[in-house]
């Protein structure tokens, strides 16, 4: 990836780490299913009259928003309201890396190398370090209902990548109004009216910022960016930078909240970190200071003094210098 992109995913990832820790003050105001429409309505309604109809085929836009808002973001916000904290939440749903290469080796053919199969092994290490932690002093409902939202964002990312938006913030826009109605729906039947309209009737700045962070910063700026990342890159390329926002989730929740992290939360990030190294580093090419440069190409012209080298006869150790890579 360019080095530009690369400064994208990392931003997308800090928004969305730090997202985790709105999320859960705006739990403190509307109940889950309620807030998930809230977030889709606030990020959707505005922003369809400033932008054009989308150039991809409505089966991607209903499918991308189901899988994503209902299914990814709905199972999330119930997760973290059954008592999964803000930090483990963004450390336990990158998971969704994984999910992404499995689907996309199924559905796309795009097949990962060693190295990224080695990464995705020591990510999984890393969860499964985070669950024996949460195991044993946590709601392990709430932890199952996050991992089920990293499988539905994997699925989420294979057809994002399927539909190759040529504009990915109109997409995510239009991506944002399928779950609101059924997000309504569903809070209307699972968690009545009366909640929602105490939390709609008692919102404060809080709340109200909580809404506007989730709907703008998160969705529609997160995944416009990570969108157009998807469209550009294999998804099993771009997917392993999101392992990055527990970085900034843990560390924003234990800031911003006061959560404790353990000891082994910590083994299990660093496990996560090391896993998006392995998995997102390719090879990269260094290259060669300017003079050595200068005599490899005057020793290959035959101007060096030792005599004329054609540059079909260089000599092997010269000729590979400047294909250097680190692995």
């Amino acid at each position: 990836m360019r080095p530009a992109h690369i400064g994208l995913a990392v931003l997308v990832t800090a928004l969305w780490g730090v997202n985790f820790v709105v999320i859960d003050v705006g739990l403190d105001h509307f109940p889950p299913l309620l807030f998930c429409a809230l977030r889709f309505l606030v990020a959707a309604v505005p922003a369809i009259f400033f932008v054009g109809l989308p150039r991809v085929s409505w089966r991607w836009i209903v499918a991308v928003g189901l899988a994503l808002g209902v299914a990814k973001f709905g199972l999330l916000f119930i997760g973290m309201h059954e008592g999964m904290p803000a930090g483990l939440s963004s450390l336990v749903l990158q998971i969704q890396a994984v999910f992404t290469a499995l689907f996309a080796a199924v559905v796309l053919a795009e097949r990962p190398g060693r190295r990224r199969l080695l990464g995705m092994a020591v990510a999984l290490t890393g969860i499964a370090v985070a669950a024996v932690d949460e195991g044993t002093s946590g709601p392990l409902l709430g932890f199952v209902l996050v991992i089920a939202a990293a499988a539905f964002w994997g699925v989420a990312n294979v057809l994002t990548r399927m539909a190759a938006p040529p504009d990915p913030l109109s997409f995510m826009v239009w991506v944002s109004v399928v779950p609101v109605l059924p997000l309504l729906g569903l809070s209307l039947m699972f968690e009545g009216a009366n909640p929602g309209m105490h939390a709609l009737a008692t919102l404060d700045w809080s709340g109200a910022g909580a809404i506007v962070y989730v709907a703008w910063g998160a969705t529609m700026v997160g995944f416009g960016l990570w969108s157009f990342l998807l469209r550009t890159y294999d998804a099993s390329a771009v997917a392993p930078f999101s392992l990055l926002v527990p970085v900034f989730g843990m560390s924003s929740a234990a800031l911003l909240l006061g959560e404790g992290i353990s000891p082994l939360r910590w083994l299990a990030a660093v496990l996560l970190v090391g896993g998006v190294a392995l998995t997102s580093l390719r090879s990269v090419r260094l290259p060669l200071p300017l003079p050595v440069r200068r005599a490899i190409r005057r020793e290959r012209s035959g101007d060096v003094a030792t005599g004329a080298v054609p540059p079909d006869r260089a000599p092997a150790s010269d000729a590979g210098l400047s294909d250097v890579q680190v692995r």
